[in-house]
């Protein structure tokens, strides 16, 4: 099985490859900076040993997206020059011992075919490499996450080995590449899409697939090991991030993840379950009702989350800013809670062009970036552009009631029309009656 890491390659050669181009014109585009002999380092991930077991390694997201290669320990190096740039691409070296306890390692005609890089060699040589390029670099290209979501209270290997390079070259000047990486990722290339696509064909198999298995007294744990089961079966190592199966008035807890109640009948629950492929990640959310009927209330509050889902369907197309796309869907929220009953019309008009009691039902945003990571880097407000790839996710969640209601899709934006990448995932309340009809 592939272990869900798909060879993502394009008609024209390596798909990894061809992104070295458009780092250099992004790094040469300040003209205040001499970038000529810059150099920049980006080191993957590394296995994490503990005294009784190893963690499985969760690769650098933007080492992997410039070279392809899942396997620890990896570094990059970039040189660029005044006509194009050289690439060095370091790997762990297999030895007789990691060949018998971990398994073998890639060789280095693996790691060219897979990255397109053709000078590839042994980690044993990082040291000498950078005290040959660091005293000649004008300026040396580091990650440092500034992703606003992000914390780090364990230090990341790329901080680390930033560190070192501090302490060992105080004279280097160093300049964070994050945002520069930021921008490229966040227009999706042809073949990061069909690895998206694959993600959500296989959550959209999965949750079919719970029609035979939720029901009242069936445990959160019990529907996490069922889609765990239903989406390594079919590939992918992993969820995309630990699942939210909450039900009854946990359903209003937005990052619930104990999983540890028995569903009741009457009740809901809310699934907010991904899976990965090739790295890249799905994001869905569905809530359906545990006896396979939704109550009139229910139904009612279901039905104006999908009137909102639909309405930032329409909304969010080339050309918006994020900030007024997300005012917009607040703004159209407000009209539900009053048809709700949950705010008057009063307190609507106390500000009426970004009422602020609607944060008491929906207190999230709608839309996030998604690809290799869930919540994925990008501009903090961007235009929204043609090849981006956003989750559209609102909920309403009423405590006093015990309903929180969410649903989730991920869309890729088009020229003309976007693409709903989970558009064949049963949506609509008879719908999801009919799917979980017994």
């Amino acid at each position: 099985r592939n272990n869900g890491r798909p060879a993502l390659k394009n008609s024209s050669g390596n798909f990894f490859f061809i992104k070295c181009p458009e780092i250099l014109d992004r790094a040469t585009a300040t003209p205040d900076d001499n970038h000529i002999n810059a150099i920049r380092i980006q080191h993957g991930n590394a296995f994490c040993h503990t005294f009784c077991g190893t963690f499985a390694l969760h690769q650098n997201a933007n080492l992997f997206y410039l070279t392809g290669i899942d396997q620890e320990e990896t570094v990059l190096i970039m040189t660029i020059r005044e006509d194009g740039w050289d690439e060095i691409l370091l790997l762990r070296e297999t030895n007789e011992q990691i060949a018998i306890w971990e398994g073998a390692r890639l060789t280095q005609d693996q790691a060219r075919e897979l990255s397109g890089i053709r000078d590839v060699r042994w980690t044993n040589e990082y040291d000498t490499l950078l005290d040959t390029l660091v005293p000649a670099a004008t300026m040396v290209f580091v990650e440092a996450n500034q992703h606003p979501r992000c914390t780090c209270p364990v230090e990341t290997r790329n901080a680390r080995m930033t560190k070192e390079l501090k302490e060992k070259f105080p004279d280097a000047v160093l300049k964070n590449v994050y945002e520069i990486m930021a921008e490229m990722r966040q227009i999706k290339k042809p073949e990061e899409i069909k690895a998206l696509r694959k993600a959500c064909d296989i959550t959209n198999e999965g949750f079919r697939a719970l029609r035979r298995f939720i029901r009242a007294g069936v445990g959160e744990w019990q529907i996490e090991g069922f889609l765990a089961n239903e989406f390594i079966s079919r590939g992918p190592r992993k969820f995309s991030f630990l699942p939210i199966i909450a039900s009854g008035k946990d359903t209003c807890v937005l990052h619930y993840i104990q999983n540890d109640k028995r569903c009741e009948d009457g009740g809901l629950v809310l699934m907010d379950i991904g899976t990965e492929y090739g790295n890249y990640n799905s994001d869905m959310t569905r809530t359906v009702p545990v006896n396979g009927k939704f109550t009139p209330r229910q139904r009612a509050v279901y039905e104006s989350v999908l009137n909102m889902m639909t309405y930032a369907k329409s909304v969010l197309r080339p050309g918006i800013l994020k900030s007024e796309y997300e005012r917009l869907v607040r703004v159209f929220a407000a009209g539900e809670l009053v048809k709700l009953g949950l705010v008057t019309p009063a307190q609507v008009a106390e500000k009426p062009s970004d009422p602020p009691i609607v944060r008491k039902y929906y207190m999230h945003g709608c839309s996030h970036f998604l690809g290799l990571d869930v919540h994925d880097v990008g501009e903090t407000n961007p235009v929204v552009l043609p090849g981006m790839v956003f989750t559209i996710e609102p909920g309403i969640y009423i405590a006093e009631e015990g309903i929180g209601i969410r649903l989730e899709n991920d869309i890729l934006i088009g020229e003309k029309e976007n693409i709903d990448l989970l558009g064949d995932v049963p949506l609509l309340p008879d719908d999801i009656e009919r799917l979980m009809a017994r």
